[in-house]
Formats: structure tokens, sequence, C-alpha cells
């Protein structure tokens, strides 16, 4: 008992209540997308509040287990990934939405494998980058760390390119973190920008169609350029207040689409301005940099590149989202951490918060 109270006051307070914050911003404004001119206790509302309870007790449970025990199950880590992300294919268990096969039915709710297998594919990746560390200063090191985690990508990005995109950021902070040469980086760098157009023609039509809308952005026809159109003009009338909770018209109009997921942010700068939008971009800034110093404290290799490995996702994902609502990235479904309708996205980003946690606590206690 003892142990585990030792253990408990070296968490990061700070980090623990900024989860908190997020989920009365995020609850707060997927209701005002619900508002028709009271205030609708919306189903979204119940499955957002439900997901963030199970998304703490997750949290907690996680806490308690010593990260390094993940080690000892990589093999079953690494294969039921793997097997969890095909479980879309299955039939009768595979779920459509909007054109993308990438969720499972469960009867009462839907579910995204590849939220949760982000979370397996950082702790694979920091195993393999820990053990393997002076390999990644040359070319052949490097690509049988991003070989090891191929498999994850090459099956996500059949099924949302976004989420694939967001693995691959959590890898290139790993990399960086563990000593990869620069001069090599920069050389792979222009390697990968050589094969763009390779990768864009193996690109599904309506991902193609994505990318041809970023690059022509005044062609309304081209899929995600009206959300982006109608999204900007939200964010440019909030102004520096805003119209108000609740009194955005934009959103209440539904001329902007995808409000609670996808457009969330836009919403919340309609009707808090400029300065709600700083506010919750603030609360980002100081969970990176919580996440930062636990990994510049971690007490091994190994935790320093699974928090490194989160910061990236989590850092990658909200640039994504908010500049996707701006028009300076492509529409490509990144949802906005902590703040997004969405129970997997939830439960994903509490479980790396939980691993983050423990990662910090034990950064001062020596396990024997």
């Amino acid at each position: 008992m003892n142990y585990f109270w030792n253990l408990l006051k070296n968490l990061d307070k700070i980090l623990v209540v900024l989860p908190l914050c997020f989920a009365v911003f995020s609850v707060t404004m997927i209701a005002s997308t619900a508002h028709t001119g009271e205030f609708v206790f919306s189903s979204e509302v119940r499955t957002q509040i439900v997901a963030y309870c199970i998304g703490f007790v997750a949290m907690v449970v996680v806490l308690f287990i010593d990260y390094h025990f993940y080690v000892n199950i990589e093999r079953i880590l690494y294969i039921g990934s793997i097997l969890f992300l095909l479980t879309v294919y299955m039939p009768f268990l595979g779920h459509q939405v909007d054109g993308g096969l990438r969720w499972i039915n469960l009867g009462i709710t839907t579910f995204q494998p590849s939220e949760m297998v982000k979370i397996s594919l950082v702790l694979l990746s920091a195993m393999y980058m820990s053990r393997n560390r002076n390999s990644l200063k040359t070319f052949k090191g490097v690509m049988l760390s991003f070989l090891y985690i191929s498999p994850f990508i090459g099956i996500v990005v059949l099924e949302d390119l976004g989420s694939a995109i967001v693995m691959g950021f959590a890898w290139i902070f790993m990399v960086f973190y563990a000593g990869i040469d620069l001069k090599l980086f920069a050389k792979l760098s222009g390697v990968a920008a050589l094969c763009t157009p390779l990768v864009y023609r193996m690109l599904s039509g309506a991902q193609r169609a994505r990318i041809d809308a970023f690059l022509n952005p005044d062609n309304l026809a081209l899929p995600g350029n009206y959300q982006v159109w109608q999204s900007r003009i939200a964010i440019g009338s909030g102004g520096l207040f805003g119209k108000g909770l609740f009194a955005g018209t934009q959103k209440e109009l539904r001329f902007l689409p995808v409000q609670k997921s996808d457009f969330i942010f836009s919403v919340i700068v309609e009707e808090l301005g400029l300065i709600g939008g700083a506010f919750l971009i603030s609360l980002y800034t100081i969970f990176l940099s919580r996440i930062l110093k636990i990994a510049y404290n971690a007490k091994d290799l190994y935790g320093a590149l699974i928090s490194m490995g989160f910061m990236g996702m989590f850092l990658f994902q909200t640039f994504q989202n908010i500049a996707m609502t701006m028009g300076l990235m492509p529409v490509t479904g990144v949802t906005l951490p902590f703040i997004s309708y969405g129970g997997s996205s939830i439960l994903s980003c509490m479980v790396a918060v939980g691993l983050i946690l423990n990662i910090g606590m034990r950064n001062k206690i020596i396990n024997f």
C-alpha cells in the first residue's frame, strides 16, 4: 500500500486536471451543436459523458500497471493489434460510415479499432527502438524500424488515411528522440518527397479527391471544400469575443457540417471567439509541455520514447484538425483530441494519458 501511495505522490497533478478541463469543454460544445433554442441533453452528449467516464476508469487502470509489463507481452500485443484492425472486414461486424470501412458494430455502439491500435503502435515502436537505438543511425536500421510497424500503417491507410498519418508522425517523433542522424533524416525526407507522386496514385479515389480539393480550394464541387468554406465563415464571424455560447448562426442554421466532430473547433471560435480558441490552444500547449517534461525526466529510454510518441500523436492531431478548419491542411477526418465527439477517440486519448502519467510517477521509483 505504501508503494502505491509513494507512486501517487509523484503523479503530475496538472496532467490529471487537464483532461477534466477538456471533458467539460467537450461536453459543453457538443451540447451546443444540438442546441435549438434551448439546451438539449442529446444522445451525443450522453455518449460523450459515458465515454469520458469509461476513459477515466481506463486511465486509472493503466496508471497502476507498470509500463514495463507490456514488454512481456510484445508478441501478443503485435499480433493482437493486427487482428484487431482486420475485424472491420469481418461479415456482420465491419461497419461502414461515410464511405469508410473503419468501424466495428458492437450492437449497442460502434468502435474504431485504429484508435486503440495507435496506443499499441507507440508501445511496440518504443520497445523496438529502445532495443535497437544504435542501429537507428544507419539507413538499414531506420528502415527496419519502419518495417516493424508497417503492417499497422498499411492496414490503417486502407481504412483511414488520417489515422495512418497520425501513426507516422508518432513514429517520426520517436525516431528523432532515439537519435537518428539528421543528415540521414534529410536524405530519407528527400526520398519520401520523390515518392509522393507514386503514393498519390496508390491512394483510393476518395483520398485523392481530398488532396485535389486542398490544392483547388475555390472549387466547391470537390469534396471537403464546401465544409472548409463554411468553417472559415464561422471562424471569421466569431470575431474576438464570439457570438455567445449556443448562439452560433453558422452552426444553428446547419451551414457548418460535421459540427460535433471534424469541425468542432469552428463552433468553438464562432461562439467563443478568438479568445475561446486561444484558450483551448493554451490548454493544449500546457498539456504537451507536461508530456515533454515527463519524457525528459523518464528513468529509461523506453519510457521516454512512449511519451514522445504520444506527444507526436497529440501534437499532429491538434495541428491537423485546427489547420483543417482554416483551409491550411487537407480535410482528413482527424479529430480534435479530447474535444471532438467519439467514444473511440476519447478512450484512446485517456489510455495514452494513463501511460504518460504511469511513466512520470515512476521516474523516481526503483522497481525490484
